[in-house]
């Protein structure tokens, strides 16, 4: 919700078998899988995601995160109002 009334939002990104592929040896599947994975590691190793206790990675800052997806090669869209499919 926000400000009271029912809200849809939609994050994505589009990968490229043929170009992943050509760029890394893999399809796009296993690229989608470990990129993100390597930037949660890196998020931890160099302190951006970093307080006391047990956390899991989405209660943290996602800031830095989507930022480094487009650095890496998985650059996002986001749609404000996307239609539905029931």
């Amino acid at each position: 919700k926000k400000d009271g009334a029912e809200k849809n939002y939609y994050l994505y990104n589009v990968c490229d078998h043929e170009k992943c592929y050509a760029e890394v040896g893999s399809q796009a599947v296993a690229y989608t899988t470990g990129v993100p994975a390597m930037i949660g590691a890196m998020m931890v190793m160099t302190g951006k995601w970093r307080k006391p206790g047990v956390f899991n990675v989405e209660e943290f800052d996602p800031a830095p995160f989507m930022d480094a997806l487009n650095r890496w090669g998985l650059p996002w869209q986001e749609s404000h109002d996307p239609v539905l499919v029931d």
